[in-house]
Order: C-alpha cells, then sequence, then structure tokens
C-alpha cells in the first residue's frame, strides 16, 4: 500500500480491504519471493509484487500497461488470466453488478483522465 500516494486512492483501497472486497496479503513462500525479487529489478514493487502473487497463487491479474509488466505477464500467466479495464466492465456488466448505462459513464470519466478505450459503448463489447 505504500505506492499510493495520491490521497484518495488510499482512502478508496482502504474502504475497499474494510469492506471486504479486496484482501491485503503478503509474499512469505520462498518461491514467489525469489520471483518478486527477479520482476523488482525490471518493474516497480506493487506491479512485481502482484504478479509475483498470481503466479504463485494461480490468481488472474488486471492490468492495462503495454510494455515490461504486460511482458512479464503474458509470459508467466498466459493472455486468459490477464483482465483489462475494459475486461473488468464487461465481467461487471455480465454479473448484473453495474449497468452498460454506469460503464458507460464510467468510461467517459475515464477517457477524461486519458484513459481511452477504443469502442464507443459497452453494448458494442458484450
Amino acid at each position: 500500500m505504500a505506492e499510493i500516494i495520491i490521497p484518495d486512492q488510499a482512502a478508496a483501497l482502504t474502504a475497499a480491504i474494510g469492506n471486504g472486497w479486496i484482501k491485503q496479503t503478503r509474499i512469505e513462500d520462498s518461491v514467489s519471493l525469489a520471483l518478486f525479487a527477479e520482476l523488482s529489478a525490471i518493474m516497480g514493487r506493487g506491479e512485481a509484487a502482484s504478479l509475483a502473487l498470481a503466479a504463485a497463487g494461480d490468481f488472474d491479474i488486471a492490468c492495462d500497461e503495454k510494455r515490461v509488466f504486460r511482458r512479464e505477464a503474458v509470459k508467466r500467466l498466459g493472455t486468459d488470466r490477464i483482465l483489462t479495464t475494459p475486461g473488468l466492465f464487461v465481467l461487471a456488466i455480465r454479473a448484473g453488478t453495474i449497468t452498460v448505462e454506469q460503464a458507460d459513464s464510467a468510461k467517459v470519466l475515464l477517457a477524461s483522465k486519458r484513459f481511452e478505450m477504443t469502442f464507443d459503448s459497452f453494448k458494442d463489447v458484450l
């Protein structure tokens, strides 16, 4: 959590942990620690920790990175275990957690923050 230095993001993460939406964990086994050390040499600590945990724990990972992190994630996890931001929205829509309209509103907000998606509406990708 130390990598999250923007107060609003840190507060959102703390709330998500408190609500049980995500779980904070530690890397403790020697295989994961070795992988974390290897990955830390080529990417940030948070990214290295996330990828080491995903690889060792057979977890999926969310990633919009296009360079080193994505290359290493594909190498270690394969493409089927990597979720993107649009993919997460599609999963939420299919699960009934959010509507297409809500996802499209979030898409507009993300675009205002310079996160562009290549389609007009989530209804186009369902």
